[in-house]
């Protein structure tokens, strides 16, 4: 397969692609995208106020959003398939303006969730979209550093998207949100629009339906399952066993028909690449962690220690900061050097750092939650972008769009699941507390229960901090055969 022919413009020029504008159009697309994300999470208490809702309504902005990057990204790999780079950009810039203009003008809570799920189309065809064109048009041998750049990207813009959100909403309504979004959004659709070029040539494989069908019963129904269990629906609810059940059912289903078809929808011959593997189940562990820590620690910084949305998020901004700067340097490091001591070493700083969240009580110190929350970040930076850019080198130039479908999709699932179970032991941790003390109704009493509930959920990301470590004595330097 002479790739080199897939790496030119498409219109018959022949000539070669100028990698830097793609890369920044990607980079300043996705980070807008993913800062708007966050930034609604801030706005949730202004939400259900203007809009009259309960919690658990308003929840359904993060969990639509989820279920619908669970539904689409399992088909990325056939879409990247069937339409150019150009055409797969300009769409996913597109649906997100027109999602963040309808959410900006949204009048009901109804028009806004519309707005939500329009958004995430356009999140589902950019993330993997951004990954297949990197492994595309960058050699092997630099793609450490260019992942690096788009690991700043994801962690930086969820990093800021909180705190800035903060600030808007302390002058303005929750709609500026998407107002500042919008001409940004613009901007960077009409700098695609110049500068991105074509990578690949479509394909167009035959289209399967019942494949489709199977992949979004199936993907759709765990991560909605899992996310209705981590809102409160809890592990008993007839929805949450329904929806895992049907999930279940249409993975197994889906996964069979995969096996047996000459064209699968999504390709797992990408399993037998052991270091994709590996790769992958760091990226889960990694995904499990860092979402279940992001919604424990906000709500034990407002809970326990009584501070403000803006302050809280203020705390968390170092971190993320530093894990954006240092996503490029580890990049650069496993260009030279490889994975296998990176993540390992990565792994241990997080065990460590989730080993001293399972200490913080209501007398813990702002700067004792900075440190450790940095610390995790550098951790995650040194595991995150090395192993899925070593797990991606080993496939095959032609599995390159299921390789990156697979990842994006896992890491959905991942977060859900990361999300449920930490929510779910929190509450549990927090009962159980509450079983052992008199006056249920003292609110000290009440938030020495919470807190007992976060040290118990901090429990649960030292368990996976361990998996990964078990895991990363596993991860090999790939040499790579194939070339660009």
């Amino acid at each position: 397969m002479d790739m080199n022919a897939q790496v030119k413009e498409q219109d018959g020029s022949g000539s070669e692609l100028k990698t830097a504008p793609i890369i920044i159009s990607f980079v300043v697309a996705g980070f807008i995208g993913l800062f708007s994300e966050t930034a609604l999470n801030m706005a949730l208490n202004n939400l259900i106020t203007s809009f009259g809702i309960h919690e658990t309504t308003a929840q359904w902005l993060t969990t639509g959003y989820l279920l619908t990057l669970g539904i689409l990204v399992p088909v990325s790999g056939l879409i990247l398939q069937w339409f150019t780079t150009r055409q797969l950009f300009i769409a996913s810039l597109i649906a997100s303006i027109i999602g963040t203009f309808i959410a900006a003008i949204a009048p009901t809570f109804s028009v806004l969730m519309i707005a939500r799920v329009v958004q995430a189309i356009g999140t589902a065809l950019l993330l993997p979209l951004m990954f297949n064109t990197i492994l595309m048009i960058i050699p092997p041998y630099k793609r450490g550093r260019v992942m690096g750049v788009i690991g700043l990207v994801i962690m930086f813009a969820p990093a800021v998207g909180p705190t800035i959100s903060g600030l808007i909403l302390k002058s303005l309504s929750w709609h500026w949100i998407f107002w500042i979004s919008l001409p940004l959004l613009i901007g960077a659709l009409i700098y695609g629009i110049i500068f991105m070029g074509n990578v690949t040539t479509p394909t167009k494989p035959k289209i399967d339906i019942l494949s489709i069908i199977l992949s979004t019963i199936g993907f759709g129904g765990v991560v909605f399952g899992f996310s209705n269990a981590g809102e409160g629906g809890g592990w008993g609810s007839p929805t949450v066993i329904a929806a895992m059940v049907a999930g279940g059912v249409g993975l197994l289903l889906f996964t069979i028909r995969q096996l047996k078809m000459k064209q699968p929808i999504l390709d797992l011959r990408a399993f037998k690449y052991p270091m994709f593997t590996m790769g992958l189940l760091m990226v889960v562990v990694c995904m499990m962690i860092i979402l279940s820590s992001m919604i424990l620690l906000p709500l034990y910084l407002q809970t326990s220690l009584a501070l403000s949305t803006f302050a809280a998020g203020l705390l968390l901004l170092p971190g993320g900061i530093i894990n954006g700067l240092l996503s490029p340097v580890m990049g650069g490091l496993f260009d030279r050097f490889g994975p296998k001591w990176l993540v390992i070493s990565g792994i241990v700083v997080v065990t460590a750092a989730m080993f001293g969240f399972s200490t913080i009580t209501m007398e813990t110190t702002a700067p004792f939650i900075i440190g450790l929350h940095i610390v995790t970040m550098v951790g995650i930076s040194m595991i995150m972008m090395p192993a899925q850019t070593n797990g991606l080198n080993q496939l095959p130039p032609e599995l390159y769009p299921h390789g990156t479908a697979i990842m994006n999709t896992l890491q959905q699932v991942a977060g859900a699941i990361g999300t449920a179970v930490a929510i779910s032991i929190l509450s549990s941790g927090a009962n159980n507390f509450m079983s052992t003390v008199e006056d249920k109704q003292n609110p000290l009493n009440q938030v020495l229960a919470f807190t007992a509930g976060i040290q118990d959920a901090f429990v649960f990301a030292i368990v996976a901090s361990f998996v990964g470590l078990i895991i990363s004595f596993f991860i090999k330097r790939v040499q790579v055969e194939h070339q660009l």
